[in-house]
């Protein structure tokens, strides 16, 4: 089969390293923004470069994956559905409800299937903790806490053009609190800080972020995130339970360490980021993705699981700026 994909940036040059090896993926068509970038990573790979989005549909491919930058997403799933093709993208849909919505209108009256990419659902320790849960090993299940950390804040240009903390790096959690308890979010208190490098102040956006989350089944959740940990990358999901409790990240890469006489030592290594922390997770998605097109498999993640997920990240914009409990019933 041949794919086309668009974004030759840092994640479009791995999911483009990883399907040209996979042994299902006949060719791949690139494209992107700066047409140079695409023919650099085209000659690298092997693979053909298009001169430009337009010719990805035209020149002919069998499914597209979608790695441009967000504010593109949303124009580039309808444009595929409106032609037939399956799309896997890059979270999120949009950057707001409405786009999301109109996106999702356009897969659901074309028939045709959208994959969105979260790829923490394919990393073996979510996944373990996930069956933890559904086994019933935890017993009952009370306390959940999650924790998405960056090392470095990305450019100043991007935050305006990102959703902000909450719809970026939180709703990969929002979207594991969902997925390894089998609950739903009813309601958020958020609070947020622009401490720190003034670029947040100006995008509207802020550093540093908490959440209080309550689930179904009177499950309780904290979430945090911040573009400002310097120690390195920590993605964490703590689940405690009447009878035991894990935690999926916990590994001696984890930037963390103890102030007991006696720990564990320090990460002699650790995460840097995101593509080294969940290298095998995003190939498993992609590679879910050809089997998906194969009919070998159902779709593991579509546009329903990520306007949930994005529901909750709206909840906790509003509860920020306003300074209340907010329920994901209201929004939208």
């Amino acid at each position: 089969m041949r794919i086309g994909l668009i974004g030759a940036g840092r994640i479009g040059s791995f999911h483009a390293a990883a399907l040209s090896r996979h042994r299902d993926v006949g060719s791949l068509l690139i494209a992107d923004a700066d047409p140079a970038r695409a023919a650099l990573l085209a000659q690298r790979l092997g693979e053909t470069a298009a001169p430009g989005v337009r010719e990805v549909f035209t020149w002919g491919v069998d499914a597209l994956v979608i790695t441009a930058a967000t504010s593109a997403h949303a124009a580039l799933i309808e444009q595929a559905a409106r032609a037939g093709l399956p799309v896997f993208c890059e979270k999120p849909i949009a950057l707001d409800l409405p786009g999301t919505l109109a996106a999702l209108a356009q897969v659901e009256a074309a028939g045709t299937v959208l994959q969105i990419g979260f790829q923490r659902r394919f990393d073996a320790g979510y996944t373990a903790a996930r069956e933890a849960v559904r086994s019933g090993r935890l017993g009952r299940l009370h306390t959940v806490r999650v924790i998405t950390s960056d090392p470095a804040p990305p450019p100043a240009e991007y935050l305006p053009l990102s959703g902000g903390l909450y719809r970026d790096c939180l709703i990969h959690d929002f979207d594991m609190l969902r997925w390894v308890t089998g609950c739903e979010v009813e309601s958020v208190y958020a609070t947020g800080s622009d401490a720190g490098p003034s670029m947040f102040r100006e995008a509207g956006d802020v550093s540093t972020a908490a959440a209080v989350l309550t689930l179904t089944d009177g499950v309780m959740a904290t979430a945090t995130a911040t573009r400002l940990n310097g120690a390195g990358y920590d993605v964490r999901m703590e689940l405690a339970g009447e009878l035991d409790q894990v935690a999926a990240g916990l590994d001696d890469r984890t930037p963390i360490a103890s102030t007991e006489p006696v720990g564990p030592p320090p990460a002699s290594k650790p995460w840097p980021g995101f593509l080294e922390r969940f290298a095998p997770a995003y190939e498993a998605e992609l590679a879910a993705f050809v089997s998906v097109l194969l009919g070998e498999r159902e779709n593991p993640c579509d546009g329903r699981e990520a306007l949930a997920a994005l529901r909750v990240a709206e909840a906790c914009e509003v509860s920020r700026r306003q300074g209340r409990p907010v329920r994901v019933a209201e929004i939208g």
